[in-house]
């Protein structure tokens, strides 16, 4: 019997894609599926074949098999049940791929718990609002940070470090995981995509079956790809799209680990481990254009697919001119999914620069006028998907052409995406208010070429505005949210606009901006 992943064609995948197609990938059905099975077990072999290739800074590659991750997997979660962790209890991490944390996050999975991945650069504020949600029985980490995680009340708090893995050698190595597809498998935080805070997404363990539509025709894996994916797997590309996915279908897989991110480093990594297939954020690919270096590797690219942001131009034809390949875009949201794609590797599907692409199969989009009405093309509305409950807004502007193709026109909320990283501006604005000399303040995007957006805060203080003072506010909102989340532009106001119920109007600030950066614009030109 053929598979949807012996399929390559967009043709083929309108003719077969269906949900009863996507079960037929796995070994597991509804009554009893776990995702650690389905994307380490079941392709442990005893070979020793690759699972995932670790890129760290300083120049290590880290090689981890199937095999010694199922090993490992198996008998952390005969570690959690020695320590009388619950079915369903929470175990959170917060600490670089590497093997410890492959291990926990499957063995929490293979046990029955769920899997909480954080992010590695979350300082207090923004671990501590996490925490207080999930409320894990464990939190593991490195030596790192391990301070920071025990600063927080509430779990047990674990280095993952040489002495547990030595530890979790008294262990067997198998372990038979009792759960269902409609077990909760994995907490996935947002940035504030859709909401004014994060708040954790709870995928169960056949989240991994729906997740099949993404891998196949939004990143275009297949068996015999080698695919990497350089995002952090504390977010949802990372995790879903670059962990879950490829090695849910056997395919090894790859990421960036401990160290500052370096694109020379991602593209020594492209060339030593012979990627065909590679999913990045837009901003990974700019970096890699602006190092200038491109021309010092060699690459095996044969599929490209970004999500977070759209890529300008100019950075499209760096792609272009460096891999030869068309970069495919993605486009969804951690609540929803992937829902636009481009179909990389189909060969009778045309990449439209610029393009979301087109619905996943299966899935009907509209973009629509404030009555509910379709848009023509061109005409721009907003983008929604229908569910069985009915239309459900993506909270994103959008248009179509006459092809039906869609277009992303910009985000219909308060989220700021920069560099690829996607920030809740109303978080931002809650940390700087915590500094005694804010009295109020408002967060926005503002228009930046290199980064697409950059945070900037209009800030009222009694104190006297100064360069020392912004970088003060910086500091203090970086060093409690995370590294990227601080205000790049800090503008000291006397007043700001109000809507008549006595809310911040950032639509205003955002207008205002709009309007000064388009007159700058033209005063250059």
């Amino acid at each position: 019997m053929a598979l949807l992943s012996d399929f390559t064609s967009y043709a083929d995948a309108q003719a077969h894609a269906n949900s009863a197609a996507l079960w037929d990938l796995f070994d597991g059905t509804r009554a009893q599926f776990n995702i650690a099975n389905e994307a380490i077990l079941r392709h442990a072999d005893g070979s020793g074949r690759a699972a995932v290739r670790v890129a760290h800074a300083d120049g290590e590659n880290e090689i981890l098999s199937f095999d010694e991750i199922a090993a490992g997997a198996a008998r952390f979660a005969h570690w959690l049940d020695a320590a009388g962790v619950a079915k369903g209890e929470r175990i959170a991490f917060m600490f670089e791929p590497s093997l410890p944390f492959y291990v926990c996050l499957f063995g929490a999975m293979l046990q029955g718990a769920v899997s909480v991945p954080l992010f590695t650069l979350f300082g207090p504020d923004a671990l501590r609002l996490r925490v207080d949600d999930c409320k894990p029985a464990i939190l593991l980490t490195n030596a790192e940070k391990a301070e920071l995680a025990r600063s927080v009340e509430g779990p047990r708090v674990v280095v993952a470090d040489a002495a547990l893995m030595e530890a979790l050698l008294a262990y067997p190595a198998t372990y038979a995981p009792q759960t269902s597809g409609d077990d909760l498998a994995c907490f996935q935080y947002t940035s504030g995509t859709t909401r004014e805070l994060p708040e954790a997404v709870r995928h169960t363990h056949r989240s991994l079956v729906t997740l099949m539509f993404a891998a196949l025709y939004g990143t275009g894996i297949r068996p015999g790809d080698e695919f990497f994916c350089p995002s952090s797997p504390a977010w949802g590309h990372g995790l879903w799209h670059g962990t879950f996915a490829p090695l849910g279908l056997g395919v090894t897989t790859g990421t960036m680990g401990r160290g500052k991110f370096d694109p020379a480093r991602l593209m020594q990594a492209l060339q030593d481990f012979g990627i065909t297939n590679m999913s990045a954020a837009a901003t990974h690919y700019r970096m890699m254009k602006n190092t200038a270096r491109s021309s010092d590797y060699s690459f095996a690219i044969e599929k490209l697919s970004f999500t977070g942001e759209p890529i300008d131009p100019a950075t499209l034809e760096w792609i272009d001119a460096t891999f030869g390949v068309d970069a495919c875009s993605m486009y969804g949201t951690t609540e929803i999914g992937v829902v636009l794609v481009n179909y990389p590797g189909a060969k009778d599907f045309t990449v439209k620069p610029g393009s979301l692409g087109k619905a996943v199969p299966g899935l009907e989009l509209q973009v629509q006028r404030p009555d509910g009405s379709a848009t023509d093309p061109g005409e721009v509305g907003e983008l929604m998907l229908r569910r069985k409950s009915g239309w459900l807004s993506t909270k994103d502007r959008a248009k179509i052409d006459a092809d039906g193709y869609f277009y992303h026109c910009g985000r219909a909320d308060d989220v700021i995406i920069s560099a690829g990283w996607t920030m809740s501006a109303v978080e931002i604005e809650n940390t700087m208010l915590k500094h005694e000399d804010v009295r109020e303040c408002a967060v926005i995007g503002a228009p930046d070429e290199k980064r697409g957006q950059v945070v900037k805060a209009f800030v009222i203080s009694p104190r006297a505005a100064s360069e020392g003072f912004v970088k003060e506010l910086q500091d203090f909102t970086r060093n409690r949210l995370a590294q990227h989340e601080f205000p790049r532009i800090v503008e000291f106001v006397d007043e700001l606009p109000k809507t008549p119920a006595g809310k911040v109007n950032r639509k205003v600030l955002r207008d205002r901006e709009a309007a000064a950066t388009a007159e700058a614009s033209s005063a250059a030109a």
